[in-house]
């Protein structure tokens, strides 16, 4: 399997994505085609030991600014790094996109060449969060700043299959996020989600912000405005937090000395926390592997993100969710008709 690196996306392109492509091939064997201006991603490679790694390039003339317009950056930039990534995988030349650069043009690519899966109206950007008892995918975390409860419950259903078949989970517990757990909590939007998702086996009702860290639930589902706060607010903790510490341990000599007997777990804290560790967010719904990164990612972000968007592909979780999907729409149809029937009776 071939992954595509958008090697103009990102904060620090193509240095970050070249070193990261290069990683991945080194330490993973994974085959990795970048994609952008051809003579500076061979510049770029050529500071790199290359010898016996699949590392292709393939040149693309353009590139889509963090400021561009999603759907104008794809219909007028039709020669993009993002562009073309995903046509290599339309064309069936790569199995997977890996892009740091601007989230909606890499979401808005991933839709209008690939397409959405059956059933699914939006797709979602998913990420992984660290908790208490492992980890917890949340989606949506900013694909979709306005949704619709039928969206909510085509995430919930995509993050189960997600959490079932990549991150191993025998039976994920999907919630739903809201400002409490009592049934008359919630919005218009969460409360009619609630209801069309009561009574599917996997689903356990409503949670709080505070539970995303407790691990009470493998799968929280959200719109992407609310996510998106989510995300950020917790990278930003983790941040503070990280740096608070570090203050308080300069504060005394005893401090210091405490330190290097704990060292190692807040080491091991650090790893937790690190997004690096993830690399990317999958975009859930198009018919393809997209792995949207943060701007600025790490070499070591890019490197994973290729790992991941490759175990995606090689898995076959797509081909599941669409069952899963399909699966659903079709119980739905038939509880909506015998309730019709029985209404009628």
């Amino acid at each position: 399997m071939r992954v595509a690196v958008d090697g103009m996306g990102g904060d620090n392109a193509p240095v970050v994505e070249v070193a990261g492509a290069v990683a991945a091939a080194r330490e993973f064997g994974i085959a990795v085609t970048l994609v952008g201006n051809s003579d500076v991603l061979h510049q770029e490679l050529a500071k790199h030991d290359c010898n016996g790694l699949d590392i292709s390039v393939v040149h693309a003339s353009e590139v889509v600014g963090m400021h561009d317009s999603a759907s104008d950056a794809i219909r007028r930039k039709k020669d993009s790094s993002i562009r073309i990534a995903f046509e290599l995988v339309k064309e069936g030349k790569a199995d997977a996109v890996v892009s740091a650069g601007n989230s909606g043009a890499t979401m808005a690519a991933g839709m209008f060449l690939l397409g959405r899966l059956k059933g699914i109206d939006r797709p979602a950007i998913a990420t992984i969060f660290p908790t208490l008892r492992g980890r917890t995918l949340i989606l949506d975390v900013g694909g979709n700043v306005d949704c619709k409860p039928q969206q909510l419950v085509q995430f919930a259903v995509m993050g189960e299959v997600y959490a079932k078949y990549f991150m191993d989970v025998k039976s994920p517990k999907v919630g739903l996020l809201s400002n409490g757990e009592e049934e008359s909590k919630g919005n218009e939007l969460t409360r009619e989600s609630h209801a069309l998702l009561r009574g599917v086996p996997f689903y356990i009702g409503y949670m709080e912000g505070r539970d995303v860290f407790s691990g009470a639930v493998d799968v929280v589902v959200c719109d992407g405005f609310v996510g998106n706060v989510v995300l950020k607010i917790s990278e930003g903790l983790a941040e503070a937090v990280g740096k608070m510490l570090k203050d308080e341990i300069k504060q005394s000599f005893l401090s210091m000395v405490g330190y290097l007997f704990v060292r190692r777990a807040f080491k091991n804290f650090r790893k937790k926390v690190d997004y690096s560790e993830y690399g990317g967010a999958p975009l859930l719904g198009i018919n393809g592997v997209g792995m949207i990164c943060h701007g600025g990612s790490s070499v070591k972000a890019i490197k994973n993100a290729i790992r991941f968007a490759h175990e995606y592909a090689r898995k076959g979780v797509n081909q599941k969710m669409a069952e899963k999907v399909h699966q659903y729409i079709t119980v739905s149809k038939q509880q909506k008709e015998d309730s019709k029937n029985h209404a009628v009776g």
